[in-house]
Protein backbone atom coordinates (compact mmCIF):
# COMPACT_ATOMS: atom_id res chain seq x y z
CA UNK A 1 0.00 0.00 0.00
CA UNK A 2 1.33 3.45 -0.94
CA UNK A 3 2.51 5.56 1.99
CA UNK A 4 0.36 8.66 2.52
CA UNK A 5 3.38 11.00 2.63
CA UNK A 6 4.50 9.78 -0.80
CA UNK A 7 1.01 10.24 -2.24
CA UNK A 8 0.76 13.73 -0.72
CA UNK A 9 4.15 14.75 -2.09
CA UNK A 10 3.16 13.61 -5.58
CA UNK A 11 -0.19 15.39 -5.25
CA UNK A 12 1.67 18.59 -4.39
CA UNK A 13 3.96 18.09 -7.38
CA UNK A 14 1.02 17.47 -9.73
CA UNK A 15 -0.85 20.58 -8.58
CA UNK A 16 2.35 22.65 -8.76
CA UNK A 17 2.92 21.45 -12.33
CA UNK A 18 -0.66 22.31 -13.31
CA UNK A 19 -0.29 25.70 -11.64
CA UNK A 20 2.84 26.42 -13.67
CA UNK A 21 1.12 25.35 -16.91
CA UNK A 22 -1.95 27.51 -16.33
CA UNK A 23 0.25 30.38 -15.16
CA UNK A 24 2.26 30.24 -18.38
CA UNK A 25 -0.98 30.34 -20.39
CA UNK A 26 -2.32 33.34 -18.46
CA UNK A 27 0.90 35.34 -18.37
CA UNK A 28 1.58 34.57 -22.02
CA UNK A 29 -1.82 35.76 -23.23
CA UNK A 30 -1.66 38.82 -20.94
CA UNK A 31 1.76 39.88 -22.17
CA UNK A 32 0.77 39.25 -25.77
CA UNK A 33 -2.37 41.35 -25.68
CA UNK A 34 -0.71 44.23 -23.84
CA UNK A 35 2.09 44.24 -26.44
CA UNK A 36 -0.49 44.02 -29.22
CA UNK A 37 -2.53 46.86 -27.78
CA UNK A 38 0.51 49.10 -27.41
CA UNK A 39 1.68 48.31 -30.95
CA UNK A 40 -1.57 49.11 -32.77
CA UNK A 41 -1.27 51.59 -35.64
CA UNK A 42 -3.89 53.87 -37.05
CA UNK A 43 -4.27 54.53 -40.74
CA UNK A 44 -6.85 56.00 -43.12
CA UNK A 45 -9.43 53.53 -44.32
CA UNK A 46 -9.87 51.50 -41.16
CA UNK A 47 -13.39 50.12 -40.66
CA UNK A 48 -15.77 52.32 -38.67
CA UNK A 49 -15.09 51.99 -34.96
CA UNK A 50 -11.66 50.39 -35.42
CA UNK A 51 -9.01 51.94 -33.18
CA UNK A 52 -5.96 50.48 -34.90
CA UNK A 53 -4.43 47.47 -36.59
CA UNK A 54 -1.32 45.32 -36.50
CA UNK A 55 0.33 42.99 -38.97
CA UNK A 56 2.24 40.09 -37.43
CA UNK A 57 4.08 37.07 -38.76
CA UNK A 58 4.37 33.79 -36.88
CA UNK A 59 4.39 30.09 -37.57
CA UNK A 60 4.79 30.47 -41.33
CA UNK A 61 1.85 32.82 -41.83
CA UNK A 62 0.72 36.43 -41.56
CA UNK A 63 -1.89 37.76 -39.16
CA UNK A 64 -3.91 40.92 -39.70
CA UNK A 65 -5.43 42.11 -36.42
CA UNK A 66 -7.79 45.03 -35.88
CA UNK A 67 -8.98 46.36 -32.52
CA UNK A 68 -12.31 48.04 -31.89
CA UNK A 69 -11.95 50.38 -28.94
CA UNK A 70 -15.55 49.92 -27.84
CA UNK A 71 -17.15 47.30 -30.10
CA UNK A 72 -17.81 46.57 -33.76
CA UNK A 73 -21.12 47.63 -35.27
CA UNK A 74 -22.45 44.07 -35.14
CA UNK A 75 -21.80 41.00 -33.02
CA UNK A 76 -19.29 38.74 -34.84
CA UNK A 77 -20.23 35.14 -35.56
CA UNK A 78 -17.26 33.80 -33.60
CA UNK A 79 -15.80 35.29 -30.44
CA UNK A 80 -12.92 33.82 -28.40
CA UNK A 81 -12.85 34.61 -24.69
CA UNK A 82 -9.69 34.70 -22.62
CA UNK A 83 -10.66 34.02 -19.03
CA UNK A 84 -10.05 30.42 -18.02
CA UNK A 85 -6.29 30.93 -18.04
CA UNK A 86 -6.69 33.40 -15.16
CA UNK A 87 -9.33 31.35 -13.34
CA UNK A 88 -7.35 28.11 -13.59
CA UNK A 89 -4.14 29.77 -12.40
CA UNK A 90 -5.85 31.07 -9.27
CA UNK A 91 -7.70 27.81 -8.58
CA UNK A 92 -4.57 25.67 -8.89
CA UNK A 93 -2.60 28.17 -6.83
CA UNK A 94 -5.19 28.06 -4.07
CA UNK A 95 -5.22 24.26 -4.22
CA UNK A 96 -1.43 24.28 -3.79
CA UNK A 97 -1.78 26.66 -0.85
CA UNK A 98 -4.21 24.21 0.77
CA UNK A 99 -2.10 21.10 0.10
CA UNK A 100 1.25 22.56 1.18
CA UNK A 101 0.61 25.37 3.64
CA UNK A 102 -2.77 24.57 5.17
CA UNK A 103 -2.36 20.80 5.42
CA UNK A 104 1.23 21.32 6.61
CA UNK A 105 0.51 24.42 8.70
CA UNK A 106 2.65 23.38 11.66
CA UNK A 107 5.68 22.97 9.41
CA UNK A 108 5.31 25.52 6.60
CA UNK A 109 2.82 28.17 7.77
CA UNK A 110 3.33 28.70 11.51
CA UNK A 111 6.54 29.97 13.09
CA UNK A 112 5.87 29.84 16.83
CA UNK A 113 8.77 32.20 17.43
CA UNK A 114 6.87 34.79 15.37
CA UNK A 115 3.25 34.11 16.34
CA UNK A 116 2.23 31.15 18.47
CA UNK A 117 -1.23 30.26 17.14
CA UNK A 118 -3.10 27.08 16.27
CA UNK A 119 -3.36 25.84 12.67
CA UNK A 120 -7.05 26.88 12.29
CA UNK A 121 -6.24 30.40 13.46
CA UNK A 122 -3.27 30.67 11.09
CA UNK A 123 -5.37 29.43 8.17
CA UNK A 124 -8.12 31.89 9.09
CA UNK A 125 -5.61 34.76 9.09
CA UNK A 126 -4.34 33.59 5.71
CA UNK A 127 -7.78 33.50 4.08
CA UNK A 128 -8.88 36.80 5.61
CA UNK A 129 -5.73 38.62 4.46
CA UNK A 130 -6.05 37.38 0.88
CA UNK A 131 -9.70 38.46 0.71
CA UNK A 132 -8.80 41.83 2.27
CA UNK A 133 -6.39 42.52 -0.58
CA UNK A 134 -9.10 42.42 -3.23
CA UNK A 135 -11.55 44.45 -1.14
CA UNK A 136 -9.04 47.26 -0.50
CA UNK A 137 -7.84 47.34 -4.09
CA UNK A 138 -11.35 47.36 -5.58
CA UNK A 139 -12.46 50.16 -3.24
CA UNK A 140 -9.41 52.18 -4.25
CA UNK A 141 -10.14 51.71 -7.95
CA UNK A 142 -13.73 52.87 -7.46
CA UNK A 143 -12.69 55.84 -5.31
CA UNK A 144 -11.63 59.26 -6.66
CA UNK A 145 -8.04 57.92 -6.64
CA UNK A 146 -9.05 55.49 -9.38
CA UNK A 147 -9.06 58.28 -11.93
CA UNK A 148 -5.29 58.66 -11.70
CA UNK A 149 -3.31 55.50 -12.51
CA UNK A 150 -0.04 56.81 -11.06
CA UNK A 151 -1.55 57.82 -7.72
CA UNK A 152 -3.51 54.60 -7.52
CA UNK A 153 -0.44 52.44 -8.12
CA UNK A 154 1.57 54.38 -5.51
CA UNK A 155 -1.15 53.79 -2.92
CA UNK A 156 -1.36 50.13 -3.91
CA UNK A 157 2.42 49.86 -3.56
CA UNK A 158 2.21 51.29 -0.04
CA UNK A 159 -0.38 48.63 0.80
CA UNK A 160 1.86 45.89 -0.63
CA UNK A 161 4.82 47.10 1.45
CA UNK A 162 2.65 47.10 4.56
CA UNK A 163 1.45 43.58 3.77
CA UNK A 164 5.03 42.42 3.14
CA UNK A 165 5.93 43.53 6.65
CA UNK A 166 2.67 42.30 8.14
CA UNK A 167 2.99 38.78 6.76
CA UNK A 168 6.43 38.42 8.34
CA UNK A 169 4.75 39.17 11.70
CA UNK A 170 2.28 36.32 11.19
CA UNK A 171 3.92 33.43 9.37
CA UNK A 172 7.22 31.77 8.50
CA UNK A 173 9.39 33.71 6.06
CA UNK A 174 8.60 31.16 3.34
CA UNK A 175 4.86 31.50 3.92
CA UNK A 176 5.10 35.30 4.14
CA UNK A 177 6.49 35.55 0.61
CA UNK A 178 4.02 33.00 -0.71
CA UNK A 179 1.11 34.90 0.84
CA UNK A 180 2.26 38.22 -0.54
CA UNK A 181 2.25 36.56 -3.96
CA UNK A 182 -1.21 35.08 -3.33
CA UNK A 183 -2.44 38.47 -2.06
CA UNK A 184 -1.33 40.10 -5.32
CA UNK A 185 -2.39 37.25 -7.60
CA UNK A 186 -5.88 37.29 -6.08
CA UNK A 187 -6.19 40.97 -7.01
CA UNK A 188 -5.16 40.08 -10.55
CA UNK A 189 -7.51 37.11 -10.89
CA UNK A 190 -10.41 38.98 -9.33
CA UNK A 191 -9.82 41.79 -11.82
CA UNK A 192 -10.56 39.30 -14.57
CA UNK A 193 -13.44 37.51 -12.80
CA UNK A 194 -15.14 40.51 -11.16
CA UNK A 195 -14.47 43.36 -13.61
CA UNK A 196 -12.91 42.60 -17.00
CA UNK A 197 -15.10 39.68 -18.09
CA UNK A 198 -18.39 41.11 -16.66
CA UNK A 199 -17.73 44.41 -18.45
CA UNK A 200 -17.07 42.59 -21.70
CA UNK A 201 -20.29 40.63 -21.25
CA UNK A 202 -22.22 43.89 -20.86
CA UNK A 203 -20.78 45.10 -24.16
CA UNK A 204 -21.65 41.81 -25.88
CA UNK A 205 -25.20 41.94 -24.50
CA UNK A 206 -25.61 45.47 -25.86
CA UNK A 207 -24.42 44.35 -29.30
CA UNK A 208 -26.83 41.42 -29.36
CA UNK A 209 -29.69 43.73 -28.32
CA UNK A 210 -28.77 46.28 -31.00
CA UNK A 211 -27.73 48.94 -28.47
CA UNK A 212 -24.61 51.08 -28.70
CA UNK A 213 -22.21 49.92 -25.95
CA UNK A 214 -21.02 52.41 -23.35
CA UNK A 215 -17.25 52.97 -23.83
CA UNK A 216 -16.70 53.25 -20.04
CA UNK A 217 -16.83 49.46 -19.64
CA UNK A 218 -13.96 48.92 -22.04
CA UNK A 219 -11.92 51.71 -20.44
CA UNK A 220 -12.33 50.24 -16.95
CA UNK A 221 -11.41 46.76 -18.17
CA UNK A 222 -8.31 48.09 -19.95
CA UNK A 223 -7.14 49.89 -16.78
CA UNK A 224 -7.49 46.73 -14.67
CA UNK A 225 -5.66 44.73 -17.35
CA UNK A 226 -2.79 47.23 -17.28
CA UNK A 227 -2.55 46.87 -13.49
CA UNK A 228 -2.31 43.11 -13.91
CA UNK A 229 0.45 43.58 -16.45
CA UNK A 230 2.65 45.50 -14.00
CA UNK A 231 2.00 43.14 -11.09
CA UNK A 232 2.85 39.92 -12.93
CA UNK A 233 6.64 39.77 -12.61
CA UNK A 234 6.76 40.37 -8.83
CA UNK A 235 4.19 37.59 -8.36
CA UNK A 236 6.37 35.19 -10.36
CA UNK A 237 9.36 36.05 -8.15
CA UNK A 238 7.37 35.55 -4.96
CA UNK A 239 6.04 32.18 -6.14
CA UNK A 240 9.58 30.99 -6.95
CA UNK A 241 11.07 32.39 -3.75
CA UNK A 242 10.26 29.36 -1.57
CA UNK A 243 13.29 27.65 -3.13
CA UNK A 244 15.66 30.44 -2.04
CA UNK A 245 16.10 31.01 1.72
CA UNK A 246 18.33 34.03 1.13
CA UNK A 247 15.19 35.76 -0.17
CA UNK A 248 12.55 34.72 2.36
CA UNK A 249 14.51 33.74 5.50
CA UNK A 250 16.56 36.83 6.24
CA UNK A 251 15.97 39.67 8.68
CA UNK A 252 14.94 42.16 6.00
CA UNK A 253 12.88 39.78 3.86
CA UNK A 254 9.94 42.19 3.73
CA UNK A 255 12.20 44.94 2.38
CA UNK A 256 13.47 42.53 -0.27
CA UNK A 257 9.90 41.74 -1.31
CA UNK A 258 9.08 45.45 -1.49
CA UNK A 259 12.07 46.15 -3.75
CA UNK A 260 11.13 43.25 -6.03
CA UNK A 261 7.85 45.02 -6.86
CA UNK A 262 9.82 48.04 -8.06
CA UNK A 263 12.15 45.87 -10.14
CA UNK A 264 9.17 44.13 -11.76
CA UNK A 265 7.55 47.46 -12.64
CA UNK A 266 10.81 48.76 -14.15
CA UNK A 267 11.15 45.70 -16.39
CA UNK A 268 7.54 45.88 -17.55
CA UNK A 269 7.94 49.62 -18.20
CA UNK A 270 10.81 48.85 -20.53
CA UNK A 271 8.88 46.32 -22.59
CA UNK A 272 5.68 48.37 -22.62
CA UNK A 273 7.59 51.43 -23.84
CA UNK A 274 9.32 49.47 -26.59
CA UNK A 275 6.08 47.79 -27.70
CA UNK A 276 4.42 51.22 -27.86
CA UNK A 277 7.31 52.45 -30.03
CA UNK A 278 7.98 55.29 -27.60
CA UNK A 279 11.69 54.75 -27.19
CA UNK A 280 14.21 52.35 -25.72
CA UNK A 281 14.52 53.14 -21.98
CA UNK A 282 17.55 50.98 -21.22
CA UNK A 283 18.00 52.92 -17.98
CA UNK A 284 15.31 50.68 -16.48
CA UNK A 285 17.64 47.67 -16.70
CA UNK A 286 20.44 49.57 -14.96
CA UNK A 287 18.06 50.68 -12.22
CA UNK A 288 16.76 47.12 -11.84
CA UNK A 289 20.32 45.76 -11.62
CA UNK A 290 21.27 48.30 -8.92
CA UNK A 291 18.16 47.40 -6.91
CA UNK A 292 18.93 43.70 -7.27
CA UNK A 293 22.44 44.28 -5.89
CA UNK A 294 20.79 45.98 -2.92
CA UNK A 295 18.57 42.90 -2.53
CA UNK A 296 21.67 40.68 -2.47
CA UNK A 297 23.26 42.91 0.16
CA UNK A 298 20.15 42.88 2.31
CA UNK A 299 20.05 39.08 2.17
CA UNK A 300 23.66 38.53 3.21
CA UNK A 301 24.69 41.36 5.53
CA UNK A 302 22.15 40.88 8.34
CA UNK A 303 23.06 37.19 8.96
CA UNK A 304 19.83 36.65 10.92
CA UNK A 305 18.06 33.65 9.45
CA UNK A 306 14.72 32.67 10.93
CA UNK A 307 14.16 29.17 12.23
CA UNK A 308 11.96 27.13 14.52
CA UNK A 309 13.26 26.31 17.97
CA UNK A 310 10.17 24.70 19.50
CA UNK A 311 9.34 21.11 18.72
CA UNK A 312 5.79 20.25 17.65
CA UNK A 313 3.73 17.34 18.92
CA UNK A 314 4.61 15.39 15.76
CA UNK A 315 8.28 16.20 16.31
CA UNK A 316 8.13 14.82 19.84
CA UNK A 317 6.92 11.50 18.44
CA UNK A 318 9.91 11.30 16.11
CA UNK A 319 12.34 12.05 18.94
CA UNK A 320 10.67 9.44 21.15
CA UNK A 321 11.11 6.72 18.52
CA UNK A 322 13.55 3.94 19.37
CA UNK A 323 15.10 4.45 15.93
CA UNK A 324 15.86 8.13 16.56
CA UNK A 325 19.38 7.79 18.04
CA UNK A 326 20.58 5.86 15.01
CA UNK A 327 18.81 8.18 12.58
CA UNK A 328 20.30 11.20 14.34
CA UNK A 329 23.79 9.70 13.95
CA UNK A 330 23.11 9.17 10.25
CA UNK A 331 21.85 12.70 9.72
CA UNK A 332 24.69 14.29 11.66
CA UNK A 333 27.25 12.18 9.85
CA UNK A 334 25.82 12.25 6.33
CA UNK A 335 23.77 15.46 6.08
CA UNK A 336 24.96 18.04 8.60
CA UNK A 337 28.15 18.88 6.74
CA UNK A 338 25.92 20.90 4.37
CA UNK A 339 22.81 21.37 6.49
CA UNK A 340 24.58 23.35 9.19
CA UNK A 341 24.72 26.92 10.42
CA UNK A 342 28.29 26.98 9.07
CA UNK A 343 28.51 24.26 6.39
CA UNK A 344 31.80 22.39 6.23
CA UNK A 345 31.35 21.06 2.67
CA UNK A 346 33.48 22.90 0.13
CA UNK A 347 31.50 25.38 -1.97
CA UNK A 348 28.45 25.38 0.34
CA UNK A 349 28.16 28.68 2.21
CA UNK A 350 24.57 28.53 3.41
CA UNK A 351 22.50 25.53 4.45
CA UNK A 352 20.47 24.42 1.37
CA UNK A 353 16.92 25.77 1.65
CA UNK A 354 17.88 27.06 5.10
CA UNK A 355 17.45 23.54 6.53
CA UNK A 356 19.87 23.24 9.46
CA UNK A 357 20.02 19.69 10.90
CA UNK A 358 22.25 20.06 13.94
CA UNK A 359 19.79 19.49 16.80
CA UNK A 360 17.26 16.84 17.77
CA UNK A 361 14.45 19.37 17.33
CA UNK A 362 15.54 20.36 13.84
CA UNK A 363 15.87 16.72 12.73
CA UNK A 364 12.43 15.89 14.12
CA UNK A 365 10.79 18.93 12.55
CA UNK A 366 12.24 18.01 9.14
CA UNK A 367 11.41 14.31 9.46
CA UNK A 368 9.12 14.30 6.45
CA UNK A 369 11.70 15.89 4.14
CA UNK A 370 14.42 13.54 5.40
CA UNK A 371 12.10 10.58 4.81
CA UNK A 372 11.19 11.63 1.26
CA UNK A 373 14.59 12.98 0.20
CA UNK A 374 16.93 10.43 1.79
CA UNK A 375 14.70 7.51 2.76
CA UNK A 376 12.15 6.83 0.06
CA UNK A 377 14.27 8.45 -2.65
CA UNK A 378 17.98 9.02 -3.23
CA UNK A 379 17.61 12.75 -3.91
CA UNK A 380 19.79 13.55 -0.91
CA UNK A 381 22.65 13.80 -0.63
CA UNK A 382 23.26 14.80 -4.27
CA UNK A 383 25.13 12.02 -6.04
CA UNK A 384 25.24 10.26 -2.67
CA UNK A 385 28.47 12.15 -2.01
CA UNK A 386 28.46 11.18 1.66
CA UNK A 387 27.85 7.47 0.88
CA UNK A 388 24.54 6.91 2.66
CA UNK A 389 24.09 3.13 2.77
CA UNK A 390 20.91 1.23 1.84
CA UNK A 391 20.66 0.14 5.47
CA UNK A 392 20.73 3.76 6.66
CA UNK A 393 18.03 4.71 4.17
CA UNK A 394 15.91 1.76 5.31
CA UNK A 395 16.38 2.90 8.91
CA UNK A 396 15.10 6.39 8.03
CA UNK A 397 12.02 4.82 6.42
CA UNK A 398 11.38 2.62 9.47
CA UNK A 399 11.85 5.59 11.81
CA UNK A 400 9.43 7.87 9.97
CA UNK A 401 6.74 5.30 9.24
CA UNK A 402 6.98 3.87 12.74
CA UNK A 403 6.53 7.25 14.39
CA UNK A 404 3.62 8.08 12.08
CA UNK A 405 1.82 4.80 12.70
CA UNK A 406 -1.31 5.11 14.90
Amino acid sequence: MMDFAIFWDWLSFAIRWLHVVTGIAWIGSSFYFVALDLGLRQRPGLPAGAHGEEWQVHGGGFYHIQKYLVAPAEMPDHLTWFKWEAYSTWLTGFALLCVVYYAGADLFLIDRNVLDVSAPVAIGLSLASIALGWILYDLLCKSPLGGNDTTLMLVLYAILVAMAWGYTQLFTGRAAFLHLGAFTATIMSANVFMVIIPNQKIVVADLIAGRKPDPKYGKIAKTRSLHNNYLTLPVVFLMLSNHYPLAFATEYNWVIASIIFIIGVLIRHYFNTVHARKGNPTWTWLAAAVLFVIVIWLSTVPKALTGDTKVSAAGEAFIASSHFPAVRDTVLGRCAMCHAAEPAYEGIYHAPKNVVLETDTAIAEHAREIYLQAGRSHAMPPGNVTFVTPEERALIVAWYEGARAP
